[in-house]
C-alpha cells in the first residue's frame, strides 16, 4: 500500500485572488516599486517587509521505505510590504533587502536539515519539527535584526548585520 501526503507550511496566508510572491534569487533585489502595501504612517519606521518561507513536501510509504520529496523557496510578498515614500532611501531598500536575504537563509538552513535525512514511519511529525524550529529561528532573527539596527538607524550594527547575513548566506551556498 502507498500512501501519499501534500503539505504547504507559509509563513502568511494568502487570499486566493491574489497568491503573488516573488521568490528570491541572488540576481534580482528588492526595488521599491515591489512593495504594493498601504503605507502604515503612524508606525515607528519607514517601510515593511513581509517575507518568509514556502514549504511543500510529499511522501510515499512502500515495503516500509519512506520517501519524501520536498520544495522549500524563499519569498517576498508585495501586497503584505509598504513604504512611506517621502521618508526612504536606498540605504532603507538595503535594510529591507537583508529581511528577504534572512528568509533566504533559513530556506537553505531548512533544505540542509532535510537533505539525506532518513525519516521514520511517523515523517509527518518529524518534517513538522524540523520546520517549525527553522521557522523559530527564521522569525528570532528578523526580530533581533530589526532590534539591534533599531530598523536600520544604527548604521554601525546595520554595516555588521548586513556582513554577517552575507558570510551567512555564503556558508549555506550549497544549499540555495
Amino acid at each position: 500500500m502507498k500512501l501519499l501526503f501534500a503539505f504547504i507550511f507559509s509563513l502568511f496566508l494568502f487570499p486566493q485572488n491574489n497568491p503573488e510572491k516573488i521568490i528570491w534569487n541572488k540576481n534580482q533585489k528588492l526595488s521599491w516599486e515591489d512593495f504594493r502595501g498601504k503605507p502604515v504612517r503612524s508606525a515607528s519606521f519607514v517601510a515593511s517587509t513581509n517575507t518568509g518561507i514556502s514549504f511543500h513536501y510529499s511522501y510515499s510509504i512502500k515495503n516500509g521505505a519512506v520517501d519524501v520529496e520536498y520544495s522549500v523557496q524563499s519569498f517576498f510578498a508585495p501586497e503584505g510590504s509598504w513604504y512611506i515614500p517621502e521618508r526612504v532611501s536606498p540605504y532603507i531598500l538595503k535594510h529591507e533587502q537583508a529581511h528577504f536575504d534572512i528568509s533566504e537563509l533559513h530556506a537553505r538552513m531548512l533544505r540542509k536539515n532535510l537533505e539525506g535525512r532518513k525519516f521514520s514511519k511517523k515523517v509527518k511529525s518529524e518534517i513538522e519539527g524540523i520546520y517549525q524550529q527553522v521557522e523559530q529561528k527564521r522569525r528570532a532573527m528578523q526580530t533581533k535584526f530589526d532590534a539591534e539596527t533599531d530598523h536600520s538607524r544604527n548604521e554601525e550594527k546595520e554595516a555588521f548585520w548586513q556582513k554577517y547575513i552575507a558570510n551567512q548566506l555564503a556558508e549555506y551556498d550549497a544549499w540555495k
